[in-house]
């Protein structure tokens, strides 16, 4: 539904035209609809009321006809298809007379209703200041605080495509990231939703933050809310005990671009994914931009609806995966830079040779060995970062075979290793089974049909 723009008239020059049998003059209309709010708590409830009809304010008078202003289209449309034909009962029984209402966005008054409005309203005593029960100042109304779901997370400045190191594991995500961007800057939203996924540390937040920035700094005015899914459920269900989910739903549907870490954390959670699934479509519908990350695609997310998968994978979805030998040695190069520390190319090459799962593993790897010798002020050679890295070095020397793992889960299980290799899908063995091929593409480089071969 589409909302005209208020027309604006002052009580002085509306013209003399009758709604009907004896039209409310504009000051009775103003003063009526304030002598109202008492009744219409008790009416409709303090939950609904705080939530529709507080939020109205008169903004237009003309010919017995009361135009409300509503600061959001949500609200507007809402009360023109629920309130409206009460409210103005209301309004005709105040008055003893003909009375119409309408509801617009209109969230600031203009200048000559503002003029008009205060000529009809008494105008209010000076008060003193209000006081808290603590006897201190109380905070006025655009004083209050925000309610803590209202606000999502900072954009890291540290992740820009800029600073993302580029190689055949990453490149596709990364220009698919960059068209993303340029698509919103456009505003011409692609691949909706773009939906990054892949082990921890691989740069997929880097991505999504690249992404915001981007965006921020080509249209400023870009309303952009990023939040991990943990935050998305903890704001749900604030705003469900506050009473606040049409401020929530008003919130996240409101917004031009939606970007949500981890949306895997969701799994489970009926309600949240539930909101999360009208979110997701009234967003896509109107032409916003959603970008999701995970640790598998959608149709491998546990525990989440099938219709909610299926949404989620109707966009773009792109793996991003460990970066190979030469990318992980130009991440420690780009890193070191960073940091304004010369590594001689032996001690990196030895990091990027045996430090291979993640990117946040492997500057981390960094971060301790420059902090070592920033603070000791040994200089860094390959047997002294070996000695300083031993712990992880162990770690990820030793190579974790599919064999490993299927004899791992079998004793875990109290299954045979033979089972899984059966055609069998007994509950008993299809469960392992699961836990063993996911623990597979995990920790192993092997692709998917070399997975399935192992399995049977």
């Amino acid at each position: 539904m589409t909302f005209p723009q208020a027309s604006v008239y002052s009580a002085a020059s509306a013209p003399a035209q009758s709604l009907g049998a004896n039209p409310a003059p504009a000051a009775a209309l103003v003063q009526a609809w304030q002598a109202l709010q008492q009744q219409l708590e008790a009416t409709f409830g303090s939950a609904d009321y705080a939530a529709w009809l507080a939020p109205l304010k008169p903004n237009a008078i003309a010919d017995g006809r009361l135009t409300l202003a509503a600061p959001t289209a949500f609200i507007a449309q809402w009360v023109e298809n629920h309130y409206v034909p009460q409210l103005q009962a209301f309004l005709e029984t105040s008055l003893q007379a003909s009375a119409a209402i309408s509801v617009h966005v209109a969230p600031q008054f203009s200048a000559p209703v503002a003029h008009a409005l205060a000529a009809a309203l008494p105008q209010p005593r000076p008060q003193a200041a209000p006081q808290s029960i603590t006897g201190g100042p109380a905070l006025l109304p655009e004083e209050a605080p925000q309610p803590e779901w209202m606000s999502g997370l900072r954009l890291d400045s540290r992740y820009t495509f800029e600073q993302f190191v580029t190689g055949k594991s990453n490149q596709f995500a990364f220009a698919a990231a960059q068209g993303v961007a340029n698509a919103v800057q456009a505003g011409q939203p692609a691949f909706n939703p773009f939906f990054l996924h892949g082990g921890v540390g691989l740069g997929k937040t880097h991505l999504m933050h690249a992404i915001g920035h981007a965006v921020q700094a080509a249209k400023p005015e870009t309303s952009i809310l990023y939040l991990s899914s943990e935050q998305f459920m903890y704001k749900f269900i604030k705003a469900l005990k506050d009473k606040s989910t049409l401020g929530f739903k008003e919130l996240f549907r409101n917004v031009d671009m939606l970007m949500i870490d981890d949306i895997q954390f969701i799994a489970g959670k009926d309600s949240t994914q539930e909101e999360f699934f009208h979110t997701f479509n009234v967003l896509v519908q109107e032409g916003k931009q959603v970008v999701l990350t995970a640790d598998r695609s959608p149709h491998e997310l546990p525990n989440i609806e099938d219709r909610l998968k299926s949404r989620l994978g109707s966009g773009l979805t792109i793996e991003v995966h460990a970066p190979e030998e030469e990318t992980r040695l130009a991440i420690l190069q780009a890193k070191a830079e960073s940091l304004n520390f010369d590594l001689s190319p032996s001690v990196l090459q030895l990091l990027a040779q045996h430090i291979a799962s993640n990117v946040r593993e492997l500057e981390g790897a960094l971060n301790r060995l420059v902090a070592y010798a920033r603070l000791t002020g040994e200089p860094l050679t390959p047997d002294l970062a070996r000695e300083q890295l031993r712990d992880l070095f162990r770690v990820y020397n030793r190579v974790i075979t599919i064999d490993d793992i299927q004899q791992k889960v079998a004793t875990q299980f109290n299954i045979r290793v033979a089972d899984m290799h059966s055609p069998r899908r007994a509950r008993e063995v299809a469960r392992p089974r699961q836990v063993a091929m996911y623990l597979a593409k995990q920790l192993t480089n092997r692709s998917y049909p070399d997975i399935g071969r192992a399995f049977g």
